[in-house]
């Protein structure tokens, strides 16, 4: 189990220092910052290069915190963040082992990573009126970019059944309909409030 975790982080980590940039925000943040809350303390979990974390840092009042389970990752946030002046936490933490705890965060956004088993520590985590932001990949795509394996994919509609007990703010999920060519593909994303 332990050579299992040192190879993914490994792996990681050579995925994240092989990177041209850090990325580009998620849409679920770009298309749904109008519903953050003003001031408070949010987490980019499993931020990877850190490109949400970045965002909410030069952009929101908020309070940023951000975790990756690749030390590579975590370091070129931090060298990132001191590039643009800006302040966040960045740590290295598995957080399947070690999910957030209760009622710590006004925004919990994850992007591009799916854990089911730590779903409820995730609403757990949220305090009373804050958001979750969620978009990963779907089985419906019109592309191969993300996973190859089925179950690190979300089935049609599972993420409006992942999260019960939240009111939903925006969902979004195209799959295949329409003109691929246009729209949100191959991806699904919630906004979710914790009831106050």
């Amino acid at each position: 189990m332990i050579e299992e975790i040192a190879d993914q982080r490994a792996r990681w980590d050579q995925r994240h220092a092989a990177a041209a940039d850090i990325g580009a925000p998620a849409e679920v943040l770009l298309q749904n910052a109008h519903l953050l809350p003003a001031q408070g303390v949010a987490l980019d979990l499993a931020c990877g290069r850190g490109a949400n974390a970045l965002w909410l840092a030069e952009h929101t009042g908020l309070e940023v915190h951000a975790w990756d389970f690749s030390p590579v990752a975590v370091t070129g946030l931090e060298a990132a963040a001191r590039a643009r002046g800006l302040h966040l936490v960045a740590t290295v933490r598995d957080v399947a082992a070690r999910p957030p705890e209760p009622d710590c965060f006004d925004v919990v956004l994850v992007a591009h990573f799916l854990e089911r088993a730590i779903v409820p520590a995730l609403i757990a985590s949220l305090r009373p009126g804050g958001v979750l932001l969620y978009q990963t990949f779907g089985r419906e795509a019109v592309s191969a970019r993300g996973p190859a394996t089925p179950e690190w994919r979300l089935a049609r509609n599972e993420l409006l059944r992942l999260f019960p007990g939240l009111i939903v703010r925006a969902y979004r999920e195209e799959g295949t309909l329409g003109d691929a060519a246009r729209g949100l593909r191959d991806l699904a994303y919630l906004v979710a409030e914790r009831p106050r």
